[in-house]
């Protein structure tokens, strides 16, 4: 299954941004290794904000929720981490579908 991932990340006042880059670094080597195994599909830093986009491919919602709560950024600093997810389905499985409605109709 496929999904969207848009992390927004806040980070608190008693830890400076060197101590966020540290956290973000390692969270940068997991995603990056996530993608050499193709988990993840592709993922993009939002310019100006601390905001990053993911597509990923897992089985199911279960196993995002559990790969969610591994990632370094959410057990140091996870809540400040928004995370809004959306399921996302193949174009091409859709446009499939549609042709066959329309076949259907015309019957």
């Amino acid at each position: 299954m496929l999904y969207h991932l848009d992390f927004h990340v806040e980070y608190p006042d008693d830890i400076t941004q060197q101590e966020l880059f540290t956290i973000w670094s390692e969270e940068a080597d997991t995603a990056l290794h996530a993608k050499q195994a193709g988990v993840v599909i592709d993922l993009w830093k939002c310019v100006g904000t601390r905001r990053v986009i993911a597509i990923v491919d897992v089985p199911n919602p279960d196993t995002l929720d559990q790969i969610l709560l591994d990632l370094p950024i959410m057990k140091k600093n996870g809540q400040r981490v928004q995370v809004e997810v959306t399921s996302l389905r193949r174009y091409e499985d859709f446009a499939a579908d549609i042709k066959a409605r329309l076949g259907a109709n015309n019957s």
